[in-house]
């Protein structure tokens, strides 16, 4: 049985360009290495935006070494980026950007959300690559609500919409490098959950809505992340009110971890050279 090992609140409210009000909930300055592979987690509102002319978002800007992963709830996004890929996800779409050996990307408001304005919700996710992949070619996966499915929990629990990694025999349609789940759960309140995941990886809970208890004691609200300890195959928890909630779980990288604002290598030389490389065009550019 796998044990709580922290909850990881807020490091506090930022916005990003001028279209997304976030809550740093981790990053790979704080714990990065209890929460390998994965880097960073933004989340976005909920929050409402009035109908506007404005192109509201963040415009161009670079990454290298990680991917992107960005999860929408309420709202819709609108990417473009230098490797000619782009797109528009809405309600329950998935973008999974590999930016690797670099890539420049501008995320906004979709049109038609920016038009019609409204309730906005997203999640953001930095997974880390493997030292091996960090400068292979950049890809984008832009992944629909219909092509995610969902599995049935036991006991009538809710369901598990499985963006990568697998549940029993449902799987995710996202291509990851290492292994990894990454479910979107929509649970019913006053049910017990409880799931079978691979001794020694990483496992994290976040709550967008509602509450659950974990080990019968310790409750975990919204904005709230629960890292769990390594050790064990199962974790359990109840579920106090009807949640949504983001499990993360992952093969750690055990790698040194050095970023420098959205680069994230292995070295500070790599740093240098990232900086480099972007600053004489080598991430190419956005037509």
């Amino acid at each position: 049985m796998k044990k709580l090992s922290f909850i990881k609140k807020s490091n506090g409210n930022h916005w990003v360009g001028d279209g997304f009000p976030v809550r740093g909930i981790f990053s790979y300055a704080d714990i990065a290495q209890e929460m390998s592979p994965f880097l960073l987690m933004d989340y976005a509102g909920p929050a409402y935006f009035p109908p506007t002319t404005n192109k509201l978002g963040v415009g161009q800007h670079p990454h290298r070494g990680f991917e992107t992963v960005t999860i929408v709830y309420d709202g819709g996004v609108s990417h473009r980026d230098s490797s000619g890929a782009g797109g528009t996800i809405e309600p329950g779409d998935v973008q999974w950007m590999t930016a690797a050996s670099g890539i420049i990307h501008e995320e906004y408001h979709s049109p038609a959300f920016a038009q019609s304005g409204g309730a906005f919700e997203m999640v953001q996710l930095w997974v880390n690559l493997p030292a091996k992949d960090k400068m292979t070619s950049p890809y984008y996966q832009g992944i629909t609500n219909a092509e995610i499915p969902e599995a049935s929990l036991p006991d009538d629990a809710g369901i598990a919409r499985i963006i990568a990694g697998s549940y029993e025999h449902t799987t995710g349609p996202a291509s990851t490098f290492t292994p990894m789940n990454v479910w979107d759960l929509r649970l019913k309140a006053n049910h017990h959950v409880s799931f079978q995941l691979p001794e020694g990886h990483t496992t994290a809970l976040f709550i967008l809505k509602g509450k659950v208890k974990i080990e019968d004691k310790h409750l975990v609200h919204e904005a709230e992340l629960a890292v769990m300890e390594r050790e064990g195959d199962v974790f359990s928890f109840s579920v106090e009110e009807e949640t949504t909630a983001l499990l993360l779980n992952g093969a750690p990288l055990n790698e040194p971890v050095v970023g420098h604002g959205p680069f994230v290598m292995n070295t500070r030389e790599e740093i240098s050279q990232a900086i480099f490389d972007y600053n004489n065009g080598q991430f190419g550019k956005i037509s």
